[in-house]
């Protein structure tokens, strides 16, 4: 989309490389939406960069990541691909960064894509913003509530596009699931399950280990608290395998939001209430008893909404489950298939005149949206609400309390000890 050249330089694994964009032809970044990757762990490497590699209308200029070694990977990666898209030997157009912030002041990144632990997802999206991107963020969106509120309202202020990268409502399962419900198929909804698998697990405490040159480990902390290096905390080197910081609190609160921000979306989705939240929520859950892995092993939440409807959210299996007067509709997500009872209702037409909501993969939805500037389907509001969904359950549990819950004001009513764990400070210099 920018008439500059493809990249400009940086701190870079390979030395910086202007190309002019006459050079590259018609399918040169100067026609199309240029991309910068931050975070190359295995959601980015294996996933989100082959979704814009697989979208002509979008160019991949940049990388960051804090590990060398996944840089180093990912800029291989990108010129890879470029060299055989334009049938080339070599293809020398993609910079590489360790520091994000050098990355968001290239005038000629259009977006960028964030692929972080949770605990970075809020303080990079909430500077791209104000250095003008436009901005497609992991799911969970935030590690609290109150870091929630402040992206989507700076999102909106710097009227940025925003898409939360969640791609279950790129499934037809739930966007048809959620289709029936909203349009009365099972008559009034009274009760919502949402269940999510079983992931987490505890680890033994660990040693302190030498922080691997490779490695900036206090870049890679960035706002979280000072904490001894050791490999189960970080994420394995040199390979893509599961991380350990999914299973340690101040990083990420584990299945409760991993998952929980795919299924509770849909649940919010179909309950339409996607931009607000329940009114009260009582919980009970399971931790390690130590170890350095924290998060919940097991955990039961039940909500009320204002609307009278109930959510029930537990460790099961992935799926969603709407039950009403006239029936239920259950989509399941390792099937990708819908049941209902009367199964007459998956044969029902939706009328014209009904509500329809769109089937779009999910980074398809963001680069549209780009283009046109207009909203996504899941964007900074409707990222942090779901959140929020699963983190006030969490909280409930944490205080071990029945609690009632203000959705427009995002507090819990005459409750200070609960309303405390609705943020958490920030490591200086590090503020948002």
């Amino acid at each position: 989309m920018k008439s500059s050249a493809a990249c400009a330089a940086g701190i870079a694994l390979a030395g910086p490389v202007i190309i002019p964009a006459r050079a590259l032809g018609a399918d040169s970044p100067a026609n199309r939406i240029t991309i910068g990757m931050i975070g190359m762990g295995r959601q980015a490497f294996y996933s989100n960069i082959k979704s814009f590699f697989n979208s002509p209308d979008t160019q991949v200029v940049a990388v960051c990541d804090v590990d060398a070694w996944r840089l180093d990977n990912a800029r291989k990666a990108v010129e890879k691909h470029y060299a055989k898209d334009r049938r080339s030997d070599t293809f020398k157009g993609c910079s590489a960064y360790k520091d994000f912030r050098e990355l968001l002041a290239r005038p000629d990144i259009d977006a960028v894509m964030i692929s972080t632990p949770d605990h970075w997802h809020v303080p990079m999206a909430i500077a791209a913003a104000k250095a003008g991107k436009d901005i497609c963020c992991e799911k969970p969106l935030t590690l609290n509530i109150a870091e929630g509120r402040i992206l989507s309202d700076t999102v909106r202020r710097y009227k940025r596009v925003f898409r939360t990268d969640s791609e279950f409502r790129s499934h037809s399962c739930f966007q048809r699931q959620c289709e029936l419900v909203l349009n009365g198929r099972i008559g009034k909804v009274h009760t919502i399950y949402t269940g999510v698998p079983a992931g987490d697990i505890a680890c033994s405490p660990q040693t302190v280990m030498k922080v691997p040159q490779e490695l900036d480990y206090d870049l890679w902390l960035g706002p979280a608290p000072l904490a001894p290096y050791t490999l189960k905390r970080v994420h394995p080197r040199k390979n893509y395998g599961r991380p350990g910081w999914m299973r340690v609190r101040d990083y990420c609160e584990g299945m409760v939001t991993n998952w929980g921000a795919h299924l509770n979306d849909i649940a919010q989705w179909g309950n339409g209430t996607e931009r607000t939240g329940p009114v009260d929520v009582e919980g009970s859950g399971k931790y390690p008893s130590d170890g350095l892995w924290n998060v919940l092993l097991k955990f039961e939440i039940r909500y009320k909404y204002a609307n009278g409807v109930r959510l029930i959210y537990k460790i099961s299996r992935p799926y969603v489950r709407f039950e009403g007067t006239d029936g239920w509709v259950e989509a399941d997500y390792g099937s990708r298939s819908l049941k209902a009872h009367p199964e007459s209702i998956l044969k029902d037409t939706i009328k014209p005149d009904e509500i329809h909501l769109p089937l779009k993969d999910e980074k398809r939805d963001f680069i549209d949206a780009v283009k046109t500037r207009g909203q996504t389907l899941a964007d900074a509001e409707v990222g942090h609400r779901t959140t929020s969904l699963c983190q006030i359950g969490h909280i409930a549990i944490q205080v071990g309390r029945k609690l009632k819950w203000d959705p427009d004001a995002e507090r819990f009513i005459n409750d200070d000890t609960a309303n405390i764990l609705l943020s958490c400070p920030m490591r200086s210099p590090w503020r948002l």
